[in-house]
């Protein structure tokens, strides 16, 4: 069993079961990362589909889709849809996801601070 985070104890990189692996799995694509971002911008606001996809470029129609699928169900994100023709459908960041924000935008910092070092020493 993997240990809880309130327990005191890490859970196991290496377990498939281990939350920070698992979570990893989930929001660790630059797709997400963008998808949460640009939400977390209109914030406490809805955006629909179509802005989305102007706000996020070289995201295809398909994966917009299926991230914000994904985000919708692991409670990070409200779809609401408007029952007209064709449907209009607006996302929102959950108050979960905008505390995923916070923590992406630490990640974020971090690689405008060292992704020069890092190119450098790939450049070898």
């Amino acid at each position: 069993m993997t240990p809880s985070p309130r327990s005191g104890a890490r859970g196991d990189l290496f377990d498939p079961l281990c939350p920070t692996r698992r979570l990893l799995d989930r929001i660790g694509t630059k797709w997400t990362s963008m998808a949460v971002k640009v939400l977390a911008s209109a914030a406490p606001g809805e955006l629909r589909f179509a802005e989305l996809q102007r706000r996020m470029p070289g995201v295809s129609q398909k994966m917009l889709s299926v991230t914000l699928r994904n985000l919708a169900r692991d409670g990070l994100v409200v779809r609401r849809v408007e029952p007209t023709v064709p449907p209009r459908v607006h996302y929102r960041l959950t108050d979960l996801g905008l505390s995923l924000e916070e923590v992406l935008a630490a990640v974020r910092d971090w690689a405008e601070e060292h992704m020069a070092e890092i190119d450098a020493s790939g450049a070898g």
